[in-house]
């Protein structure tokens, strides 16, 4: 059995994750239901599987640790996830398997240890195993967001699981604090914050595994006026901003952090910010309003050629990221007196609105594959982040709770540290 994702006519694959069994103490927070569910959202998100009810069934369809063949058929399920988990003082070891239904045969187990609260990483790590498994693609589902989370007169950095889950405030400076981007390690935050008065850019360490900053924010850059909107070069040695050091100018620049030398990338009268650095190294996409509006322009960093890559109906467009895959851009246009997110080609000759029809939505931020998008929206009137595949289907929204949430960054996975 395995799954072509990369084939668009491909058909979900129906998967049935039955209740996981429990043993030991007493599970009081129905933590191996949790777990199951976790793993069944986790694989529904993806697009790709297609989570079957188990209760369809109208009886278990597991005796003891026993799968009930016949049952699992009937519910048109090809592939099964059981699992168990025994508590003990705080810990938890779980047992996962994952069948093939079609052939009756175990494709992957694996057994995990942890504190019981840890029990959303270890379903999320479970998940990972299973969409490799029948892909041979790396899966999301252990990765982290970092958005902007506005509170009366501050806005801070929050952190949390890639599906909203656990979300801790990462800052917390009494002032605003915006614009995170993730290291390619995913080691390091950057962001800018007027803690100190003026809008400088800092890094902060992060435990993704955990959750939380490491240590206290390094100053990288505090040029008087901006030092806004970074993005880390794919070798994390240099990181590309927006400064405006001639006349309140606004141009994209290159910091090597090693050293703080500067390069500059643009040179003219226009507005130039929101630079995001292609994946091989060799290109930065920003926005720039040298033709009038803002639109979505590449630059070549050898030959310092020029290309705008932004052509539809709107004359505002504006917050590009670049696919990790390198084949994409992703960027906010104004149509209809709306913002809505775009995909265009690197050369700008496919462009295709992706969002339509529900408030603005804004500040797209791919996923490490190149295979999701985060944004914001306010569809629901308040600002909140939202998850979707890149096609435009699937949109899920992940925060709640008071305060606009805006600028999401997707982290790397923290398996990578």
């Amino acid at each position: 059995m395995y799954i072509d994702i990369f084939n668009p006519s491909s058909r979900s694959l129906p998967i049935v994750i039955p209740p996981f069994r429990s043993s030991g103490d007493f599970d009081r927070e129905g933590i191996a239901s949790k777990a199951g569910q976790v793993i069944a959202d986790d694989l529904d998100f993806s697009g790709v599987f297609r989570a079957v009810d188990a209760s369809a069934a109208g009886s278990a369809i597991m005796d003891g640790d026993r799968i009930k063949w016949d049952m699992v058929s009937m519910l048109g399920a090809e592939a099964i996830i059981t699992g168990s988990v025994k508590m003990s003082s705080g810990s938890a070891v779980f047992e996962i398997r994952l069948y093939d239904a079609v052939q009756q045969k175990q494709m992957v187990g694996k057994q995990y240890e942890g504190r019981v609260e840890d029990y959303r990483e270890i379903a999320h790590r479970f998940a990972n195993e299973v969409f490799k498994t029948m892909t041979g693609a790396r899966g999301v589902f252990d990765t982290k967001l970092a958005y902007v989370r506005s509170n009366l007169r501050d806005k801070d950095i929050v952190l949390a699981d890639y599906d909203g889950a656990n979300a801790r405030q990462l800052t917390n400076y009494h002032s605003l604090t915006i614009g995170p981007a993730w290291s390619h390690d995913g080691r390091q935050l950057a962001f800018t914050s007027y803690k100190d008065g003026n809008p400088n850019l800092y890094v902060l360490g992060v435990d993704l595994f955990r959750g939380a900053a490491k240590g206290s924010p390094k100053l990288v850059s505090k040029k008087k006026g901006v030092n806004i909107t970074p993005s880390w070069s794919p070798d994390d040695a240099r990181i590309a901003l927006t400064l405006n050091l001639n006349n309140g100018n606004s141009e994209i620049y290159i910091q090597t952090l090693a050293t703080k030398a500067l390069e500059r990338v643009t040179n003219d009268w226009a507005t130039d910010v929101s630079p995001s650095w292609s994946p091989d190294g060799r290109m930065i996409t920003f926005v720039s309003d040298r033709t009038g509006g803002p639109q979505i322009y590449t630059v070549d960093l050898s030959t310092g050629r020029f290309k705008r890559i932004s052509f539809n109906e709107s004359s505002y467009n504006t917050n590009p990221a670049w696919s990790p895959r390198g084949d994409r851009i992703a960027y906010v246009g104004q149509v209809g007196g709306r913002f809505n997110i775009f995909i265009a080609s690197t050369d700008g000759q496919y462009q295709k609105q992706i969002t339509s029809g529900q408030g603005n939505n804004e500040d797209p931020a791919w996923s490490p594959d190149g295979r999701f998008l985060a944004f914001s929206s306010s569809r629901t009137g308040q600002k909140e982040i939202y998850i979707m595949r890149a096609d435009g289907n699937g949109a899920k929204r992940i925060t709640f709770g008071k305060g606009n949430k805006t600028e999401p960054a997707w982290s790397p996975s923290f398996t990578n540290q």
